[in-house]
């Protein structure tokens, strides 16, 4: 097989869950081959570079292998080759590093210790402390 269509490439190379899901991305803008964003009918080829962008992070993978049929996570290094850019790892691991001040729009309020490091962080390390009492004991 010389061509596959990209969402069941992306799909049967496990980049994405379900195809559907795949499909969804290529119609969002989220999945560009050689630089072009496509629809999800659009063909891939071997040495084609397919970036796909799952922020904040854009993946790019070189196309070694056209497939359709979904295959276990062993072979895929026979399927694509990844060429992400160092540059993207490094902010994936700032946004890891960031943790709770990234919260993305939505996904819930704070949990308790979430609250208890936002007190931490916001509150003064001198509140509490009586700044009457120690000019006193000075004198």
């Amino acid at each position: 097989m010389s061509e596959a269509r990209i969402d069941k490439w992306l799909w049967a190379a496990r980049i994405f869950k379900t195809r559907t899901i795949a499909a969804d991305a290529c119609k969002n803008g989220r999945i560009a081959v050689n630089g072009v964003n496509v629809k999800p009918s659009r063909m891939v080829k071997v040495g084609d570079e397919v970036g796909v962008r799952k922020p904040p992070v854009t993946y790019t993978f070189k196309v070694l292998k056209t497939i359709e049929q979904r295959v276990g996570a062993k072979l895929l290094p026979e399927i694509y080759e990844n060429v992400t850019t160092p540059d993207q790892y490094e902010l994936l691991e700032m946004i890891r590093i960031g943790g709770f001040a990234g919260r993305a729009r939505g996904t819930g309020r704070p949990t308790k210790k979430d609250r208890r490091q936002i007190d931490a962080f916001t509150t003064p390390a001198f509140e509490g402390f009586d700044f009457d009492s120690w000019d006193e004991e000075e004198s």
